[in-house]
C-alpha cells in the first residue's frame, strides 16, 4: 500500500481563487469542445468560452495552473488547447 501521511494535505488557500471565477456558472459544454468539433463550429465555440474569461478576476490563475499542470482539454484561462501548447512549447525551448 502506498504511504501517503508525509505528503501534505488539502490546502484551501492554493484552490479558493476557483470559487470567484466567471464560469462557475456556465455551461460547462462552452469550454469543452464534443467528439468531432472542427472548423467554425469549434472556432465558435472557443471564442465564446474565451470571452467569459477574459472578463473573470480570476483569469491568470486558471491560465498560470492549466499550464503548470499540463491541462489537455479545454478553454482555461482564455487559452485553447492549441494555444496552451504553444505557450508550453515556448516556455520549454527557453528552458532548454
Amino acid at each position: 500500500m502506498t504511504e501517503i501521511s508525509r505528503l501534505p494535505g488539502p490546502v484551501m488557500e492554493l484552490w479558493e481563487w476557483q470559487y470567484q471565477g466567471s464560469c462557475r456558472d456556465a455551461d460547462d459544454t462552452l469550454f469543452f469542445h464534443p467528439e468531432g468539433e472542427r472548423g467554425s463550429t469549434r472556432r465558435r465555440r472557443a471564442e465564446a468560452a474565451k470571452a467569459i474569461c477574459h472578463s473573470c478576476p480570476v483569469m491568470m490563475q486558471c491560465r498560470e495552473q492549466s499550464l503548470r499542470v499540463r491541462e489537455p482539454y479545454g478553454v482555461w484561462g482564455g487559452l485553447s488547447e492549441d494555444e496552451r501548447s504553444a505557450a508550453l512549447a515556448g516556455r520549454d525551448r527557453k528552458a532548454g
